[in-house]
C-alpha cells in the first residue's frame, strides 16, 4: 500500500514538471516581427529579401516549418544523448520523491521506538520477566526491539556484555537508516550533475550549428534551450532533495538520541535479574 501511494505521488510531481516546463516555455515564445513601415522600398526582383537565409548558391532556402520551441521539442530534439539525459533526471526526480518518503516515514520517532513496546517492555523489567520482554520485541519489530533483543540475548553473561551487545546493535540500527537518507544525498548530487552535462551538450551543439554558417534560428534556439531546460531541471530536483536529507538527518538523529536514553532506561534493571525457565 505504501508503495502505491509513493507511485502515486510520482506520478502527480512528474505531471506536474512537465506541465509548468510547457507553460513556461509557451510563455516565452518570440513575438512575431512588426510590419514594415508604409513607403519602405521593396526589394529587386529576383534578390532575396533582407534576413532571408539563403544557401551555398546565394538562393532563398525552402522555408522550414518552424518548430514550437516548448518543452516536448527540446525533449525530442536534443539527440540521444539528450533522451537519455531527460530519462536521468526524470529517473532522479521518481527516485528523490520516493526516497524522501519513505525516509520520512522511516525516521519518525513512532516508527523507531514505539510507545506501546516501550510500555510492554517496562511492565515486563518491572515484573523481572525477561523472556516476556523478549517476546514483546518479536512481536513489535523496529530499531528498540532489535537493540533490546541483542542485549536480552547476553543477559547470562554480566550486564557490562549486555551493554557491548546494545551498543553494537544501535550501531548497526543507525546505520541501517542513515544509508538509506544516503541515497537522498546522493540523488541531489546527481541530479545538477545530469542537468551540467546537459547544459555542455547543449552549448556544443548550438555552436555546432554556428559553426555550419548561416545557422537555422530555430534549431540553435532549440540547441541553448536544451543547455537551459536541463540547468533547471536539474537544480528544481536537487534543491528539495538537499532540504529534505538535512531535515530528515536532524530528526534521525534526534531519535536515535531518545533511543539511547530509553534503551539503557530499560536495561538498568539488568543487572540483578535472573532468567527462569518455565
Amino acid at each position: 500500500m505504501k508503495k502505491l501511494i509513493v507511485c502515486g505521488l510520482s506520478s502527480v510531481v512528474f505531471s506536474l514538471l512537465i506541465s509548468s516546463a510547457v507553460v513556461r516555455a509557451q510563455d516565452a515564445a518570440p513575438a512575431p516581427a512588426p510590419a514594415p513601415a508604409e513607403g519602405a522600398a521593396v526589394a529587386a526582383e529576383g534578390a532575396p529579401a533582407a534576413g532571408t537565409i539563403t544557401d551555398a548558391s546565394g538562393k532563398p532556402a525552402e522555408t522550414k516549418k518552424r518548430r514550437s520551441n516548448d518543452f516536448w521539442a527540446v525533449l525530442t530534439g536534443s539527440g540521444w544523448l539528450g533522451v537519455i539525459l531527460w530519462l536521468g533526471l526524470f529517473g532522479c526526480a521518481g527516485f528523490g520523491v520516493y526516497i524522501s518518503v519513505d525516509s520520512a516515514i522511516t525516521v519518525r520517532p513512532k516508527r523507531i521506538m514505539p510507545q506501546a513496546l516501550i510500555d510492554n517492555v517496562t511492565a515486563a523489567m518491572s515484573e523481572g520477566d525477561v523472556l516476556k520482554a523478549i517476546k514483546h520485541c518479536e512481536n513489535e519489530p523496529c530499531a528498540l526491539s532489535n537493540i533490546l533483543t541483542a542485549g536480552f540475548g547476553h543477559v547470562e553473561e554480566g550486564f557490562e556484555v549486555i551493554q557491548e551487545a546494545v551498543a553494537t546493535a544501535a550501531d548497526i540500527e543507525t546505520e541501517r537508516i542513515m544509508q538509506k537518507l544516503t541515497w537522498i544525498s546522493v540523488t541531489a548530487s546527481l541530479a545538477p550533475m545530469l542537468g551540467l552535462l546537459g547544459t555542455v551538450q547543449g552549448m556544443i551543439m548550438a555552436f555546432a550549428r554556428i559553426a555550419e554558417g548561416a545557422p537555422d534560428v530555430g534549431l540553435l534556439a532549440l540547441a541553448i534551450a536544451q543547455a537551459l531546460y536541463t540547468t533547471a531541471a536539474g537544480l528544481t530536483i536537487a534543491i528539495p532533495c538537499i532540504a529534505v536529507y538535512y531535515n530528515l538527518r536532524n530528526s534521525a538523529n534526534r531519535s536515535f538520541l531518545r533511543m539511547e536514553a530509553m534503551t539503557m532506561e530499560l536495561i538498568k534493571d539488568l543487572r540483578n535479574v535472573e532468567v527462569v525457565e518455565e
